[in-house]
């Protein structure tokens, strides 16, 4: 790609979610997700192949059913109150129908099918946008209009979502597949919170970004695609396979790493909300993510599955450090001691 395309496209990105997160109109919130969906298709489609132009094709249906319904759901408001202000959504049809439209962006159950098939159509740095920086602006729609949302839409939501997640991540091979259903199911303890303390989803959300970028950037790196590619990865670079291994571990949510700090804060503020079953059903369903963060973690071991692989083993080569991985991966994985402190703040 154009090096200067590439840079318009970065450019809009950028553009259309600081227009969505800043807006307080519906109209201008609904421009910056347009901008954003315009500016990612071209680089999911711009290796040609043909599996690119299908998620291409998929992405680009989805979310334009997901902003029509947006659009329709601000319009059906504004004839009800006179209001097009986006913290003013009290008409009950709007709140289902935007609802409804933010899950299928996010890509929650039970419009969760386009994500994964996406993911694996892209290259692993549109795979990081798509996880990453296309997740803030509905998330930040959820957030503006959180006091207005149905609880138990939501809660079932929360509850499907790690559900699936974790289920249909369960005998994946390929990596960006059981990374997608690592999002789904990390987006169901963002929206399972996200009404009672919305300030928590937002630290969620920014820990999950930490955590997934330092291994996005360690597979890309690695250039590991498929679990039988991870099986031999070590022998090029062992320290950051040791690396990727904690931060697997910290995305599953394991104490003393990282992700455990959202998790604790999410079930802790549930309880506080009288929300124990709710509580109790996520935290269940978080072991079967557990299942496949750690099979994930030991195929990035030194240690070696006792079966056979077809591909030759490399030996480790001389490459250059990477201090961006090398800064996210510390930060990923022993940010725990100050949680009490993320704890006052949020």
């Amino acid at each position: 790609m154009n090096p200067h395309a590439k840079l318009i496209f970065t450019m809009s990105l950028a553009a259309g979610t600081s227009i969505t997160i800043s807006s307080n109109h519906w109209i201008l919130a609904w421009t910056g997700l347009e901008i954003n969906t315009l500016a990612i298709i071209p680089l999911i489609s711009k290796s040609h192949h043909p599996r690119a132009i299908e998620a291409t094709i998929k992405y680009f249906l989805t979310q334009s059913t997901a902003s029509a319904l947006i659009l329709f759901s601000s319009l059906t408001n504004a004839w009800s109150t006179g209001q097009w202000d986006i913290t003013q959504l009290n008409h009950p049809t709007s709140c289902l129908i935007l609802t409804t439209a933010i899950a299928i962006k996010l890509g929650l159950v039970p419009f969760h099918f386009w994500f994964p098939e996406v993911l694996q159509g892209s290259q692993m740095t549109t795979a990081l946008l798509l996880s990453t920086l296309m997740k803030l602006p509905p998330i930040s729609l959820l957030f503006l209009t959180s006091q207005s949302l149905n609880p138990t839409l939501l809660t079932f939501l929360a509850i499907s979502s790690a559900l699936i997640g974790g289920w249909m991540g369960l005998n994946q091979t390929q990596t960006r597949k059981i990374l997608a259903f690592s999002s789904i199911s990390h987006l169901g303890w963002m929206t399972a919170v996200i009404i009672y303390n919305p300030h928590l989803t937002l630290l969620t959300y920014a820990l999950y970004v930490m955590m997934t970028t330092t291994l996005f950037l360690a597979l890309t790196y690695t250039k590991v695609l498929k679990l039988s590619t991870m099986l031999i990865s070590w022998t090029k670079t062992p320290m950051l396979n040791a690396t990727m291994m904690l931060t697997l571990l910290s995305l599953a949510g394991l104490p003393p790493l990282t992700g455990f700090v959202p998790k604790w804060l999410i079930i802790q503020e549930l309880i506080e909300q009288e929300m124990t079953p709710t509580a109790t059903i996520i935290s269940l369903l978080s072991l079967l993510g557990l299942f496949f963060y750690l099979r994930l973690a030991y195929h990035s071991t030194i240690t070696l599955p006792p079966n056979s692989s077809n591909h030759m083993k490399l030996w480790r080569s001389s490459k250059t450090s990477n201090t961006p991985t090398a800064i996210l991966s510390a930060l990923s994985t022993s940010l725990l001691p100050m949680s009490p402190l993320i704890a006052t703040i949020f």
